[in-house]
């Protein structure tokens, strides 16, 4: 069986040269687990038209079935990359399995509402510590264009399952709106494989308490760093808020679509971001992160203001091909740039505010733009989200062009 840690550098080095990345054991466990977090929203998305009608409820209070699963993750996040840095990501992620699995599965035969809330949230803390850990043992095991790949090959799975789940979702909400939650069941077997085959990497573990709060504060509140948690946070609001939340009832209200047809439109965005995800190692060959990050948000631009002139629900899904290409453009990249930040003993913490920032993004969407579409309607959402993207996309590429040119003049 090849090792799964090539954590140190010289171990690392020959590893890459001897072995393929894809069958090392980390990194096949690490791309199950994170083909199972689309079960936390993509699955459920479609369901969200057919979960208000079973409960009687408003639009709103169905998006909180979104909002809430990610709620503890923003504040619990950094406190489980903490803990993930002290004991290790292997015991994070196995537990982590375990819980996300066993609350989600409960939620098929919750009694009520206020119960369906109370699972989600516990699920959401479990999905925060399978995040962080597959990240993580990313950023310990591999380096530089590497790196790149091997995260863009979890973006492109992560695409995949959001992809194919919406679809699966859909089916399953046409017997009953609870029906897809049973798929969440499919996490204990691999948290027993991860058991037994999960080896821990070798990461640094000289920091505790507030020594450890502070090593990571300096390095953490550069405006490198703050890229690219805006960067993420930004990412997951317009996701989240536009194509997860405001489109399924769009397509439902304006054109009368089912929920298995609302989630084959849904799975288009993933297409293009498996394919771009899976490249991304080679397009950092030409260009850094925050180029990547940038044209990215050009992509989401693109997408969303074709959105808004698209006249039928075929050209939407056009339009989210492009939408689905920045995200894997941008992605893969702010976790590769927030790698390289910091060293191994801070990586779990660094990761875990990235994922605090894209749960914050991704709660405060579905609530947020559902809000608004009371007043606005649905459209103008996708003009304003558009421009917004375009402003972060010209911001961040003049912050890479003004870099590009600082390291050539000290070169020079």
């Amino acid at each position: 069986m090849p090792s799964s840690q090539p954590s140190t550098p010289g171990n690392r080095e020959e590893n890459e040269k001897s072995t393929s990345p894809w069958q090392l054991p980390t990194v096949q466990i690490v791309l199950a687990a994170t083909l199972l977090a689309p079960l936390g929203v993509p699955l459920i998305s479609p369901t969200l038209p057919a979960f208000r009608d079973a409960f009687g409820i408003t639009d709103a209070q169905a998006s909180l079935l979104i909002s809430t699963y990610f709620l503890t993750g923003i504040f619990l996040s950094p406190f489980i990359g903490m803990l993930a840095d002290r004991i290790g990501r292997r015991a994070v992620l196995i537990w982590g399995l375990v819980a996300f699995s066993l609350s989600g599965g409960a939620i098929a035969v919750a009694p009520s509402y206020e119960a369906v809330m109370v699972l989600r949230t516990i699920g959401g803390t479990a999905a925060a510590g399978i995040f962080i850990t597959t990240v993580t043992l990313i950023g310990d095991s591999f380096e530089g264009t590497q790196r790149n790949t091997v995260l863009g090959m979890n973006n492109a799975v992560l695409s995949a399952g959001a992809g194919l789940f919406p679809i699966v979702g859909g089916a399953l909400a046409t017997v009953s709106w609870n029906v897809p939650y049973v798929a969440y069941l499919l996490g204990l077997p691999l948290a027993l494989y991860a058991v037994r085959h999960l080896e821990e990497p070798d990461h640094e573990r000289d920091s505790k308490g507030f020594a450890y709060l502070r090593r990571a504060a300096s390095v953490l509140s550069g405006p490198d760093a703050l890229v690219c948690y805006g960067a993420a946070c930004m990412t997951e609001l317009l996701l989240f808020g536009t194509v997860l939340t405001i489109l399924p009832f769009l397509l439902a209200g304006d054109f009368g679509m089912s929920a298995f047809a609302i989630g084959l439109v849904l799975s288009v965005t993933e297409i293009s971001s498996v394919v771009v995800s899976a490249k991304n190692g080679w397009f950092a060959q030409y260009t850094s992160n925050y180029g990547l990050i940038a044209a990215g948000f050009a992509c989401y631009a693109v997408g969303l203001f074709g959105a808004w002139l698209a006249p039928s629900p075929v050209f939407i899904a056009a339009t989210m091909l492009v939408l689905g290409a920045g995200l894997g453009l941008s992605m893969p990249a702010v976790d590769a740039a927030i790698s390289d930040l910091v060293s191994t003993g801070l990586r779990g913490g660094a990761l875990s505010l990235r994922n605090s920032t894209t749960f914050l993004g991704r709660a405060a969407g579905p609530v947020l733009f559902a809000g608004l579409a009371e007043v606005t309607g649905y459209y103008p959402l996708f003009v304003i989200s558009a421009i917004v993207a375009l402003v972060i996309s010209l911001s961040i590429a003049s912050m890479s062009v003004y870099r590009t040119r600082r390291h050539s003049a000290v070169r020079a």
